[in-house]
């Protein structure tokens, strides 16, 4: 309770500048918001006219729970509003995306050659023997080649499946195995805070003998080229050589699928969240200008990773889906050093600077000196988003890095939501520790865990979606019971999985999950999988895992382990299965620390007792 009265008693607010208040697209929320709620499919429909399609749609919406269907009998393909769209006018010549890496390297493609490269991307898919409906996975780092291929599958109607470069070899073959991928793209190597992170040989490891994938495309970086040893596999450039500049996108339906994108659940097997072409753009156009304030002429800096969901609908279509230039990053933000991050912003003339609590909490540690040396006037707005932004570090990045002439704002939205359903308007006073109020479109609510039932304000609950919105995921690859399971503790409502509470004033704040897992700098991670992973070491013979607060990255896991016989508790095992964590899951699953036992505590029913153990590890935090 202590943490909820804080939370409740935070009083600090900031007030936008007047000139991002006048420019703002939604200038009086209450009336827009009342609008949308009293004829969805009206509102909806308005946004969908705004971009080309190739058959309009009969029908908005219909909601058969749990399914629900959007712009029905509507054709189009989103690669044509992103691409073909934006070359048909004074934007051709125009930068999309500028790339720039840790080592001082930079590329611009302009939307014109972004067209091109992914038609050729596309039509060696094609060539490949790729067809509409079939899975390519995508294991790059923040590139435009990554980029390049999840538009050259949404082309030609595949579905990408981006793969992040933190993942390891189980996690990797788990997925692989799920979506069955025809194609794999992957790398010999990223690079970040200035060491080269091998990739190729986890990716190697991952496929084995898998007979699905029928063709592995690698993108060699570093010189000399590592030798291409299996039949299957073919360079990345080899690839496309020949290949044309333009193929004719395929036109699917409405609720054809775009991509399959994975996060964790209370099961340890990883959810493949399916978006479709229709509803997902429209979702993520409208909310990119709605809630980031985002025109043509913007310089959007993303500093996140392609692989996770705000890569996917804010480095690829959301700001390409508006005309604007994206610049992303590859390697750690502040290396060499925390300057070479306000250089780039400098530099580049950045407007939006999309990012994360952890990412400002890191420029928040190296201080404000460095700022003060680098021209951020061009600088307006800083959107964080994907954990909870705390009202300190909200109130460092306002006063710190924009000062007077710009605005922070928070947001709210998951993998499964795609774009944000909570914000801060530009046009009302902004709450520091809340992320605001409902976008229009979006239906709330908090519910108690016990009845369902709507809480009353400054109550803490079960954060639900009450209706469908264009943009909610339509399914859980191959887990059709899975899917219903978000639909099951409300009847009709969307379990977002999220603890919330919402004050007098309607302002909403989301503290964190309430199932079995863990969110470790914005990516969700499941307590059951990280368990399964450290059980399957040789060493061990019985593992549990807890999450606990951590100031930098939002939560940390820490693990218990029982040996197996004939192993005795050392650094040096630690270290072997941090090594094993990193390895078969995700570096980001790695626990911060490991306590080996004789035993684990169980409950009467056999079952490890892991609110005990979360219990007197919190005591150990607080008493150190």
């Amino acid at each position: 309770m202590q943490l909820l009265d804080t939370l409740i008693n935070e009083q600090r607010i900031t007030i936008p500048p007047l000139f991002l208040r006048r420019n703002a697209l939604i200038q009086d929320y209450e009336a827009e918001y009342r609008r949308s709620m009293i004829d969805p499919d009206h509102f909806w429909g308005e946004v969908a006219d705004t971009l080309i399609w190739e058959k309009k749609w009969e029908k908005v919406s219909e909601f058969e729970p749990p399914h629900h269907q959007w712009f029905i009998g509507g054709k189009t393909n989103i690669t044509i509003n992103v691409l073909d769209r934006n070359i048909v006018n004074h934007r051709r010549n125009k930068v999309a995306l500028l790339w720039v890496s840790e080592n001082g390297r930079e590329t611009l493609v302009t939307y014109d050659r972004l067209l091109r490269r992914v038609c050729q991307v596309a039509n060696a898919l094609k060539a490949a023997g790729v067809q509409k409906g079939d899975r390519v996975a995508i294991h790059l780092p923040n590139s435009p080649d990554a980029v390049y291929a999840m538009l050259a599958c949404a082309r030609i109607g595949a579905i990408h499946v981006v793969l992040q470069t933190t993942l390891g070899v189980q996690a990797l073959k788990a997925r692989l195995d799920d979506t069955m991928a025809k194609v794999v793209f992957t790398t010999d190597v990223t690079y970040k805070n200035g060491k080269r992170v091998p990739l190729k040989g986890l990716m190697d490891d991952a496929i084995g003998g898998a007979e699905y994938v029928e063709k592995i495309v690698v993108l060699r970086r570093e010189e000399p080229k590592i030798d291409l040893s299996s039949e299957r596999e073919i360079d990345f450039h080899e690839f496309l050589d020949g290949q044309p500049q333009w193929i004719n996108p395929e036109i699917v339906d409405a609720e054809h699928p775009l991509f399959i994108l994975y996060t964790s659940g209370t099961s340890g097997k990883p959810k493949g969240v399916v978006h479709v072409h229709g509803g997902y753009m429209v979702g993520v156009f409208y909310m990119a200008q709605a809630m980031y304030d985002l025109k043509e002429y913007d310089i959007f800096w993303n500093t996140e990773d392609i692989g996770r969901i705000l890569g996917h609908s804010f480095i690829v279509y959301g700001p390409l889906l508006n005309g604007a230039t994206v610049l992303m990053r590859e390697g750690a933000i502040d290396y060499p050093n925390v300057h070479s991050f306000w250089k780039t912003a400098e530099r580049h003339g950045v407007n939006i600077l999309f990012t994360t609590p952890l990412t400002l909490q890191t420029l928040m540690r190296h201080g404000d000196e460095a700022i003060k040396k680098y021209d951020l006037n061009t600088l307006r707005l800083i959107a964080s988003s994907g954990d909870y932004l705390t009202a300190d570090v909200h109130e460092w990045a306002q006063k710190k890095i924009l000062g007077k002439r710009g605005c922070v704002i928070d947001s709210w939205w998951q993998t499964e939501l795609a774009a944000p359903v909570l914000g801060d308007f530009l046009t009302f006073n902004i709450k520091l520790g809340k992320v605001g109020k409902p976008m229009p479109g979006v239906a709330l609510d908090v519910v108690s865990l016990e009845d369902g039932k709507t809480v009353p304000p400054n109550t803490s609950g079960l954060l639900v979606l009450k209706q469908p919105l264009p943009h909610l995921m339509r399914g859980i690859w191959n887990n059709e019971e899975r899917y219903k399971k978000y639909w099951k503790h409300v009847p009709d409502c969307f379990n977002t999985g999220d603890a919330a509470f919402y004050d007098q004033e309607g302002y909403y704040c989301v503290m964190g999950r309430i199932d079995d897992v863990v969110k470790i700098s914005g990516q969700r991670i499941s307590m059951s999988e990280i368990e399964k992973t450290l059980s399957a070491h040789s060493a061990v013979a019985e593992a549990a895992v807890v999450g606990l607060p951590d100031k930098l990255q939002g939560e940390k896991v820490r693990a218990f382990i029982v040996l197996k016989a004939g192993h005795k508790p050392s650094d040096t095992l630690k270290s072997i299965l941090r090594d094993h964590i990193r390895r078969e899951l995700s570096s980001n699953a790695v626990p911060a620390d490991i306590e080996f036992r004789e035993s684990l505590p169980k409950t009467q029913d056999g079952t490890v007792a892991h609110n005990l153990l979360k219990t007197e590890s919190l005591g150990n935090l607080d008493h150190p």
